[in-house]
């Protein structure tokens, strides 16, 4: 007499072995989900602080536009100046040249003395930038400081999304006694 297995007893058997096999692989692409966001807010992180620094260490030695005929900006013995409807700054840098950072469609650009390089890699989106200035003139008595905030996410993917925000004030000390 051969003896088999019953469809109910097969089913059984690939039902139970589905089970154990589903989970683990349900945990593993969970876990590559979470690495891929992981690395993607590091990418993230990495590009906002590389911008924070690097514009920080130019506003901070920025000099006020005093040169006579070498203006920069269009005010008389200013420090910065807004442009781009707010979206970048222009200021003289520590080598007398003529500096700014903006935001052009979803990356940020420097321009210094006409050479133009994007500060932001292709791979992420700035959704926005913005510049505030307090302390601009001398009669206000408040050293000058620019506020700079962004939100920037990696490219199409908009769950990213990182706000970076600081204050970074001048070196120089620029008020009157």
């Amino acid at each position: 007499m051969k003896r088999g297995y019953t469809l109910v007893e097969v089913l059984v058997a690939v039902s139970i072995f589905v089970i154990f096999v589903s989970a683990p692989t349900g945990i593993f692409i969970l876990s590559l989900k979470g690495q891929k966001r992981a690395l993607a807010q590091r990418e993230i992180i990495d590009g906002g602080s590389y911008f924070l620094e690097y514009i920080g260490r130019f506003l901070r030695m920025a000099k006020k536009d005093d040169l006579g005929g070498i203006n920069c900006l269009s005010g008389d013995k200013v420090n910065f100046e807004l442009t781009h409807s707010g979206n970048g700054i222009k200021f003289r840098n520590y080598k007398d040249e003529c500096q700014e950072f903006y935001l052009d469609g979803k990356r940020i650009f420097e321009n210094k003395n006409g050479n133009v390089l994007p500060l932001t890699s292709a791979n992420l989106e700035v959704n926005f930038l913005k510049f505030q200035i307090f302390g601009e003139t001398q009669s206000d008595k408040i050293q000058p400081r620019v506020m700079t905030s962004f939100e920037i996410q990696k490219k199409g993917q908009s769950e990213t999304k990182t706000r970076f925000q600081t204050t970074i004030s001048q070196r120089d000390l620029d008020v009157q006694y």
